[in-house]
């Protein structure tokens, strides 16, 4: 198996995965959505009460929405995440009461007439774990409105809850086979026309295929041209495969560890079946 890199950033990752088939690409979907550990906000607690400001001027503890929504929007806010650093908290040697070595504490408070972002979540402790996208709205205060919150992110996984998916929209599909019968051709240049990917291009008087890794097997090239002269098809020994992450952790980072968890559960499956032989 051998994977060509496409497009790799911060967030987006595109590549090939040649010599493989779907299962294989089914497996690291699934594991990169179900299995990448990442940090999210789990617990939230609203200060009940009048909180005053500087001035002694008493702000009324609430917003326009229920504490339950906004709870549920923090908990989607992605916190910055270092699987070297953190354990998950039913493993951790504080025996899940919550220490720094599983969960990170950020505090809000803000007062109205004002719109609270993800950016006015501040980390006690290490500068580092501040949010990223700050500019992520969580509710509009009118005047004399505040919200004071803690709220405490620990590790989990999708499996448990879409708020620590590490990533996002990650699928797959048969890398393209095209094949143009330059003899029966008439370079009329309708199949470039048609084609919505712009994977046809018409170069020195014959028609080529400048991309082929943005075909989509959509047949619009086919259906335009005569019968015989263009054939595109799927290969599934070839995956073209894209996945985003939402910041908690890089796509490269999300990509290695599903690659070493499908390892260590092959592995794990040859040593059961060895025993068995045995």
């Amino acid at each position: 198996m051998k994977i060509d890199i496409l497009e790799m950033t911060q967030t987006r990752a595109q590549f090939v995965i040649t010599d493989t088939n779907p299962a294989f690409a089914n497996a690291l979907r699934r594991t990169i959505v179900s299995d990448i550990p990442k940090m999210a906000i789990d617990n939230v607690e609203f200060h009940l009460g009048p909180i005053m400001d500087e001035k002694g001027t008493a702000f009324e503890s609430v917003s326009p929405l229920f504490d339950e929504v906004v709870a549920h929007r923090l908990s989607l806010v992605p916190v910055p995440t270092d699987l070297d650093a953190f354990n998950f908290r039913a493993k951790c040697s504080c025996n899940g009461e919550g220490c720094p070595s599983c969960t990170v504490m950020y505090s809000l408070n803000k007062k109205g007439p004002c719109t609270v972002y993800s950016g006015d979540l501040e980390p006690i402790g290490d500068a580092k774990l501040r949010i990223k996208d700050d500019l992520i709205p969580i509710v509009k205060l009118a005047e004399d409105q505040a919200l004071l919150v803690y709220a405490t992110a620990e590790l989990g996984t999708g499996k448990q809850h879409a708020k620590w998916q590490a990533a996002l929209g990650a699928g797959y599909r048969y890398f393209a086979k095209i094949h143009i019968d330059q003899a029966k051709c008439d370079i009329g240049g309708s199949c470039v026309k048609v084609c919505p990917k712009g994977v046809l291009a018409k170069e020195d008087k014959k028609i080529v295929v400048k991309h082929p890794e943005k075909c989509n097997l959509c047949n619009a090239c086919v259906e335009v041209c005569d019968a015989g002269v263009i054939k595109v098809s799927g290969d599934p020994t070839k995956i073209l495969f894209r996945f985003e992450t939402d910041g908690s952790l890089t796509a490269k980072q999300v990509l290695m560890r599903g690659l070493k968890n499908l390892e260590e559960r092959f592995e794990g499956l040859r040593e059961q079946i060895s025993t068995l032989e045995e």
